[in-house]
């Protein structure tokens, strides 16, 4: 007898042959290696990558059902066109709706995603900070089409009208710092408005959007689900208290008009790619928090308090004091620890991206060039370690700030590495 899955009730089926304890009471890990099992249907171990388009019908006329008559809550049922449902992209998705902890639809980008959500939500005003520019952007080609105003993010909670967004992201693009998202699911429902979070910044299992009253969470999964910088995906889960509004089936009834589908490829790509992600993600949000603090007690020798291994020869902080001016990150956040919102909305870590200020542009131009482990390049959230100097793809930003995104490296090679171009700098090689 099929089993509902834990979590996903009314969403899909688990076989006989499923681990017999619930998926609920297992980890992280054991989920994304797992949560899918029940979409097994031939003996190979890792999943096959399907390239078809299209899908025969049942050659049984008695088993031929109309449109009307698809149940929604099992997509993986009867696959028909690939702009719909596909096998690849549908199993993706089942991991995905265990572990973000309410169903989630994908996207072919983190982008087309938002933009899914604003077509979806369809507000009359969003209110939202800084954060990726891209975002903007998208809102922009929305405010040509129904005049969607913008308001800061810390605008008056009467200035909301029902059915309008708050957008928060945290941790935010580029700093890596984080807000207290009860706050503003406090606000939003205040006035009958929603929040949404771009969690991109702080994937399972840094935080769960939802337990503060998010309704729906984004995630550019071309970052930390995707892991390895080759796949596009974005991906919106619906917090579940929303079923009862089929949610879940409105989106996917527009993503099949917005034609804004994964490919196969990367619905494939991506299922590899998840079942790492709990053991990726703590690695990388720990060497960024060394790292920070490597950095920090560098910066501000007479009063940061950090672990031994991570305090700097006296020698090596004042090079990195002749190089750097500051330095952004949530583990930096001093008063929202003390006040413990931040330590109870991301338990396991402040994740994997931090920014540098560096006291002269053009130590920002030249720092990437005298790096080997750290890649110069835009993007994050893959297993080897990125520094971008931000503006040559962001015109918003101090052009004296470099994003770091920490890999999996051992973070004392990481640190050495930063040291050696530090030093080059002062020594103007």
């Amino acid at each position: 007898m099929a089993t509902p899955a834990p979590g996903l009730e009314g969403h899909q089926t688990v076989e006989d042959h499923s681990p017999s304890h619930a998926l609920s009471s297992l980890s992280l890990s054991s989920r994304t290696v797992h949560s899918d099992d029940f979409l097994n249907k031939g003996q190979d171990v890792a999943p096959p990558l399907h390239v078809s388009t299209t899908f025969r019908y049942s050659r049984n006329p008695e088993e031929l059902k109309t449109w009307k008559e698809h149940d929604p809550n099992v997509p993986y049922e009867g696959h028909i066109y690939s702009r719909h449902t596909a096998p690849n992209t549908t199993r993706f998705e089942a991991i995905l709706s265990d572990i973000l902890k309410g169903p989630a639809v994908t996207y072919s980008s983190g982008l087309s995603a938002f933009h899914a959500l604003l077509v979806f939500l369809n507000p009359k005003q969003i209110s939202i900070g800084d954060g990726y520019h891209g975002c903007h952007g998208v809102i922009e080609v929305h405010k040509k089409l129904t005049g969607v105003k913008k308001l800061p993010l810390d605008c008056p909670a009467d200035d909301l009208q029902a059915g309008d967004i708050i957008h928060i992201e945290t941790p935010i693009n580029p700093f890596g710092t984080a807000f207290n998202l009860q706050e503003f699911a406090d606000k939003a429902h205040s006035r009958g408005a929603y929040l949404t979070v771009d969690a991109t910044f702080g994937p399972p299992p840094l935080q769960d959007p939802f337990l503060w009253g998010a309704d729906i969470v984004m995630h550019s999964g071309t970052k930390y689900i995707g892991g390895h910088s080759d796949m596009l995906c974005g991906i919106l889960a619906v917090n579940p208290i929303h079923a009862k509004e089929n949610w879940l089936q409105k989106l996917m009834s527009e993503r099949l008009v917005l034609g804004s589908v994964m490919g196969s490829m990367e619905g494939w790509l991506g299922i590899r790619s998840v079942r790492t992600l709990e053991i990726r993600v703590e690695r990388q949000a720990e060497n960024a928090r060394r790292l920070v603090q490597w950095l920090n007690a560098a910066l501000h020798p007479e009063t940061s308090s950090t672990a031994a291994d991570t305090v700097p020869s006296d020698e090596d902080g004042a090079i990195v004091r002749r190089v750097l001016l500051k330095i952004e990150h949530a583990s930096l956040q001093v008063e929202d620890l003390k006040s413990g919102w931040l330590l109870k909305q991301m338990p396991v870590g402040f994740g994997p991206v931090f920014a540098i200020i560096v006291k002269e542009e053009a130590f920002a131009r030249r720092l990437p060039s005298k790096l080997h482990l750290f890649h110069h390049a835009t993007s994050l959230g893959g297993v080897e370690s990125l520094i971008e100097w931000r503006a040559m793809t962001d015109p918003t930003v101090d052009t004296r700030l470099l994003r770091i995104s920490v890999g999996i490296e051992a973070w004392e090679d990481l640190k050495a590495d930063l040291l050696r171009g530090f030093t080059q700098l002062v020594d103007g090689a």
